[in-house]
């Protein structure tokens, strides 16, 4: 399974992405919705953490620095730089 397979299994079994028939804001229809408000355990941010620096590893980025735009970005650039 790839990272990316991984990454929506983890996403459903930790609620954040759900399937059905949703609104959006716009009035738009979409089948499926994605609430990253419903991470939350440390176990779930580290696992979120160590996608990202898996993505950033895959497409060979060499940054020197993570920015997260406050306030939920920053535990996420946090767990992405602290990823094994």
């Amino acid at each position: 399974m790839t990272y990316k397979e991984s990454f929506i299994k983890f996403m459903t079994e930790s609620g954040v992405l759900t399937f059905g028939s949703f609104t959006l804001k716009s009035g738009r229809q979409a089948p499926y919705f994605i609430n990253c408000g419903n991470y939350n355990t440390g176990a779930q941010l580290a696992k979120l953490g160590e996608y990202y620096a898996e993505c950033i590893n895959e497409h060979g980025l060499k940054p020197d620095v993570l920015f997260g735009p406050a306030y939920k970005g920053i535990p996420l650039s946090v767990a992405a730089c602290c990823a094994p």
